[in-house]
């Protein structure tokens, strides 16, 4: 994550990491030998695997399985009607966070989550959340709370409760551990190493409208990308002083609310609940099926669900968390808002990267035919920088191809400048195709509001005297880059 690191391995933090150890003795054992480590100059660095696991019991004894996962049973109850809809949130020294998907519904919730992390050091801790999601409130209620280290092993954790530290319930874990196997672990530590997760978020617009032409024009993506910073090193994107949609929102004195109308639109789209989708990428058919064109009332529209759709998306690499957020370009929740991007990156005034891709069939769509089907052909992205809120360096795009390879192997990767003519005929010819053979309307090219449908910004979450601020002061602008 951006920003100064606070020493791990000051005597102060190592004195608190025994200070706090559980009375077992080999976390005390551990911690000793990391302080007699430390003396001698020698750090040691571990990378770890945390899989949550399920409502084991473990007085059979039975043997852990490579594969198990987080879960937790005893939660109070939270809601009026109903009981909980619990998730978590973990983070290791607060270097690098992980966020779980929400259970619906339950108060022994099943996580099937895995976490990897490359170069920890070995008197880290982890801290573990656990909240209840409520979508009609401005917070989630907090349930508890607990701490552990990342010594190797399954580990039965008490949720401490916010008042007294009463017990919330019990959460259970397993930590596979071994040394780091970089040569030098401290130039990138806290490095997240997979799985690569995703997840899909639904505009509130879906809930309103019962005629919807292509649910995808109201989802946004999340993906969490695996080492980042080996290709970007410590480079953010600052946003563009040059860029007027740009100065509206990072500059001047009206910028606040334009702002605050941007970020209140970016909670409501990646909003966590449990009516979001989620997954894991572990090959290229997982990547593949986030591209499907999926339901659709158009008519025809059923034989290409399970197809690749020719579209071109609006993207980012966050600052914030390096997730690669994303959405189609003419997604119509962009109507209204000065920047597309600027609305991914929930108003950052940094960026890993930005700009738009889109899939293509090797060689492109103009000598492509849907009597060819997807699997018989080899299918590329092709990314750029064409992003005028942040106006990414090209010379960074040959590092944001190899970033896409290391985490898409299967497809073949062109990192185009803005500019660059292949580019704006590559791009074309994938609406081209999508107008001419998938039923796609032309406007649907570009943020739109549909008949009877209500733009993000009329929405109950903008107070009254905030819409008008920002509507006089954006004059109403239709999802600029």
């Amino acid at each position: 994550m951006p920003g100064g690191r606070l020493n791990p391995f000051s005597v102060t933090r190592i004195v608190e990491a025994v200070q706090n150890a559980k009375s077992s003795a080999h976390e005390v054992a551990q911690v000793t030998k990391a302080l007699a480590a430390a003396k001698l100059g020698q750090i040691p660095f571990v990378d770890i695997e945390i899989q949550v696991i399920t409502n084991v019991t473990f007085k059979e004894n039975k043997p852990l399985t490579q594969r198990q996962f987080i879960g937790a049973s005893g939660l109070p109850k939270m809601d009026v009607v109903g009981s909980a809809d619990p998730y978590f949130v973990a983070d290791i020294d607060e270097k690098i966070a992980f966020v779980s998907a929400v259970k619906a519904d339950t108060l022994a919730p099943v996580w099937n989550e895995i976490w990897r992390i490359k170069n920890v050091p070995a008197v880290a801790d982890l801290h573990v959340q656990v909240l209840d999601k409520d979508d009609n409130a401005p917070h989630d209620d907090f349930i508890g709370k607990f701490k552990t280290s990342i010594s190797k092993g399954a580990k039965e954790a008490e949720i401490e409760g916010p008042l007294f530290r009463k017990a919330r319930g019990t959460f259970w874990l397993k930590i596979d551990s071994r040394p780091s196997v970089d040569a030098d672990p401290s130039k990138f530590p806290y490095l997240f190493d997979g799985p690569i997760r995703f997840s899909r978020h639904y505009s509130p617009a879906v809930g309103r409208l019962t005629n919807l032409d292509d649910a995808r024009l109201y989802s946004t993506w999340k993906m969490f990308l695996r080492g980042v910073p080996l290709f970007f090193g410590d480079q953010h994107q600052n946003w563009n002083r040059q860029y007027k949609a740009a100065q509206s929102i990072f500059q001047g004195t009206t910028s606040i609310a334009v702002r605050t109308g941007i970020q209140a639109g970016h909670r409501m789209l990646y909003a966590r609940n449990a009516r979001n989708i989620f997954g894991v990428i572990d090959e290229f058919s997982d990547v593949a099926q986030l591209l499907h064109g999926g339901e659709s009332s158009r008519p025809g529209a059923a034989e290409f669900e399970h197809r690749i759709k020719p579209a071109v998306y609006t993207y980012i690499i966050s600052s914030e968390d390096d997730s690669f957020r994303f959405s189609e370009t003419g997604a119509a929740f962009f109507v209204d808002f000065a920047s597309k991007h600027a609305l991914h990156s929930n108003c950052c005034e940094t960026v890993r990267y930005s700009g738009e891709f889109h899939p293509r069939p090797k060689g492109g769509w103009a000598a492509f035919s849907d009597d060819i089907k997807d699997h018989e052909v080899e299918w590329e992205l092709v990314i750029d920088n064409n992003s005028g809120t942040y106006a990414p360096d090209k010379l960074l795009l040959p590092a944001l191809k190899e970033l896409l390879e290391f985490n898409f192997p299967g497809f073949g990767i062109f990192a185009w400048d803005r500019e660059d003519p292949e580019l704006e005929k590559s791009r074309e010819a994938c609406r081209d195709y999508a107008l001419r053979n998938r039923g796609v309307k032309k406007d649907e090219l570009q943020p739109h509001v549909a008949s009877g449908e209500t733009p993000l910004t009329q929405t109950t979450t903008f107070t009254e005297t905030s819409r008008k601020l920002f509507e006089s002061v954006t004059g109403g602008s239709s999802g600029k880059s």
